[in-house]
């Protein structure tokens, strides 16, 4: 953790990254997460598994700090986090989300440089060490060549990597990715999570993710959290979550786990009978 960093959340490097404890969120007038407790420590990747309407995006959009709580509390590094001011939880939490807005006819370096803002006064302009940043970041992830490219006429693997480099620019510990894969063919997932693997490694930076591939999620995370209904139901390797029973339960489906070189497999199992003819 970088030193500015460390002065904005005031934490000691071995406290966990993240501490949520009771956390109680309603949208709508419905409730969305029931007394969710979670902890990441810090270099950890924890992806969060579970059904449609379990509440995984709602989770990581309360600890990024766009989602009010009801009830519970959230810490950062040892910081509760609604002492943080905004620039403050920017320098310490970068978020992909599922569908990034991007400005029509952005190029990639203006997006990337986005990232700069928690660090550029109200009404400055980025500094010399602002654009070292960002050319680093382009130059690591392999966007250089593309900087001057307006975003939309990328592929959708090469606008994955931009998101990941907005958010690497900020310099932040804190990576949640909700969903980053999923608009992405098996090639193009399989590079960007590899890319985040080795940037979590290099840098030091702990992952918090959500994802609906069981099987990628169990191969890439050093901990899986299971939720169901707004409540967390398993927390633990993805040997010990990705269970048939566990996933029979709360995802309502046959599967079958088998042993992976880095993780368990959950392959889907048709219910028996006989199949229904088809013409022709």
């Amino acid at each position: 953790m970088s030193e500015d960093v460390r002065t904005a959340v005031g934490a000691e490097a071995d406290l966990p990254a993240v501490e949520v404890t009771g956390l109680r969120v309603t949208l709508g007038g419905t409730p969305i997460l029931a007394g969710v407790g979670l902890s990441v420590s810090a270099g950890e990747w924890v992806t969060v598994i579970g059904p449609n309407g379990a509440g995984k995006s709602t989770l990581l959009r309360a600890v990024a700090g766009l989602l009010p709580a009801d009830a519970g509390s959230i810490r950062l590094f040892g910081t509760p986090s609604t002492r943080l001011s905004r620039r403050e939880r920017a320098r310490v939490v970068a978020a992909v989300a599922q569908s990034p807005v991007v400005p029509a006819g952005m190029a990639v370096v203006d997006y990337v440089l986005l990232g700069r803002t928690p660090y550029i006064p109200p009404f400055g302009r980025e500094s010399a060490a602002d654009l070292a940043v960002v050319a680093d970041v382009l130059d690591r992830l392999e966007l250089t060549r593309f900087a001057s490219r307006p975003l939309a006429t990328l592929s959708g693997g090469e606008r994955q990597r931009v998101f990941l480099a907005r958010a690497l620019a900020q310099g932040a510990p804190l990576l949640l990715l909700d969903e980053p894969t999923s608009a992405l063919d098996i090639g193009h997932q399989q590079e960007v999570l590899e890319l985040v693997d080795q940037l979590r490694r290099d840098d030091g930076l702990t992952v918090l993710a959500t994802m609906h591939d069981l099987s990628v999620a169990g191969e890439y995370a050093d901990r899986l959290v299971l939720m169901a209904g707004g409540r967390v139901v398993a927390d633990g390797p993805p040997r010990e979550v990705l269970v048939e029973e566990l996933l029979a339960t709360h995802y309502q489906a046959r599967v079958r786990v088998i042993d992976g070189d880095h993780g368990p497999l959950v392959v889907p199992v048709r219910a028996t009978g006989r199949r229904a003819d088809r013409p022709g």
